[in-house]
């Protein structure tokens, strides 16, 4: 998402980026051990202190902008193992920039806060207290650096493993979603909330720190403004509620945290990320990590039934953006960049039974609610994901993780919903650089 603009708050200063290439479906092939579309070597890394190892992909993919055909991908991610030079601990990031520098506060964000949170002696003691001063300090660093962040900024969406525990910090509408086997059937669990105003604690909160809380139309004067209720994204994700300064028609933000955005802080918007700490078990399949380009028109579900049809994260991350773009062009006229970090664990076993974190004070108490799917026998992971290619339901997103602290974010989602386009009206998807 970004801001009233589609996804700036500001004319986008046009940027040569990337090559286009055709897109075709994923087919589950390498050459020379890179994959045959994204060209790049499954990548994988041991956590040798619970014995198992993740598996994982990466894609980014610059959006298709019609009245901007060379408009930088504003994207960025970052994958970094063996923090602190501990093999136990690994990070995974994917931050989604908005307004006229969002590609530049994106990068600057993806390379300090995971340096900082590197250089934090308490990281592994206390993995929460180091995520809440990192994103802070690299708030401030954004600040007061020579990007003008005053109507740019990005979310973050990151997940931190530590030994057999993650430790999920978002700031903003991206998400993180992990897929647990459960009997016969596959759920898929979410990670993380989207902060935005659709979200009633943080709504009220913006608003006490001042900030006009409408939608377009309401600014506009073609709806009532005293109607404060928008019902949720799915059904109001047309004009979303924003946030305006009192009195200005800026900067019309539908997110309410965020890295950056100087200007939408005075009303409310902060870099304090909520942070979620989940145990991994035995039944944990995988966890992806992606923008609100993916999920914007895909839910959780749709999305980690996708990835379990393929036993490549390369074949996943290829198929979901695919089908992200195509979503987006049956709603509107272009599409938002699209990222994905797919990671498959790999070998888990409960041996001891153990529910060590790697942190201090933090209550671990893992929560599910299930729904009846189907009756199909599962033995294995491969019969699992042939199960799965064969019909095999996913549930609805259900939450398991104890939400550590309730802070701020932000969220974009898009103004207008324009006509229809087909797929194939689109000759090809064009590869960030």
């Amino acid at each position: 998402m970004g801001c009233v603009n589609g996804k700036c708050c500001s004319p986008c200063q046009p940027t040569s980026d990337g090559e286009s290439r055709e897109y075709r479906e994923a087919t589950p092939y390498s050459v020379q051990g890179k994959h045959i579309l994204t060209q790049i070597p499954l990548e994988s890394v041991s956590v040798p202190s619970h014995n198992f190892h993740l598996d994982y992909s990466v894609l980014t993919q610059r959006g298709y902008y019609p009245d901007s055909p060379d408009k930088q991908n504003q994207d960025s991610f970052c994958i970094r193992t063996q923090i602190q030079g501990n093999p136990n601990i690994h990070f995974f990031g994917v931050f989604d920039g908005h307004g006229h520098y969002g590609a530049e506060c994106s990068n600057f964000v993806k390379d300090r806060l995971v340096e900082i949170l590197a250089d934090d002696p308490s990281l592994s003691d206390d993995p929460v207290k180091a995520f809440n001063s990192a994103f802070l300090a690299t708030n401030r660093e954004l600040h007061d650096s020579d990007i003008d962040d005053s109507l740019s900024g990005t979310t973050a969406i990151t997940v931190l493993v530590v030994g057999n525990t993650l430790f999920v910090a978002n700031v903003g509408d991206s998400r993180a979603v992990i897929a647990v086997k459960d009997g016969n059937r596959i759920v898929a669990e979410d990670l993380s909330n989207d902060q935005t105003p659709f979200r009633k604690d943080e709504c009220e909160r913006v608003k006490q720190s001042g900030a006009r809380v409408l939608t377009v139309d309401q600014v506009e004067g073609f709806s009532d403004p005293s109607i404060q209720t928008w019902g949720d994204e799915e059904s109001h994700g047309f004009d979303p509620p924003r946030l305006w300064v009192q009195d200005e028609t800026h900067p019309g933000a539908a997110f309410t945290r965020s890295v950056g955005d100087w200007t939408a802080e005075q009303i409310g918007v902060v870099a304090v990320p909520e942070v979620s700490v989940v145990q991994v078990s035995a039944n944990d399949l995988f966890f992806v990590v992606a923008s609100d380009g993916v999920f914007e028109f895909l839910s959780s579900r749709e999305v980690v039934n996708m990835v379990a049809r393929y036993t490549d994260p390369r074949d996943a991350c290829a198929a979901i953006a695919g089908e992200s773009y195509k979503a987006w062009l049956e709603h509107e006229t272009r599409t938002d960049d699209i990222t994905i970090i797919i990671v498959q664990i790999k070998g888990f076993s409960n041996l001891d039974g153990s529910t060590t974190d790697g942190s201090s004070g933090t209550n671990i108490r893992p929560t599910r609610s299930r729904r009846e799917t189907s009756e199909i026998s599962i033995t294995s992971v491969s019969e699992l994901y042939r199960s799965v290619r064969s019909g095999f339901s996913v549930l609805q997103p259900c939450q398991r993780f104890v939400s550590t602290n309730r802070s701020l974010a932000i969220i974009v989602p898009s103004l207008e919903r324009a006509r229809s386009l087909e797929c194939d009206e689109i000759h090809g998807l064009e590869e960030a650089a």
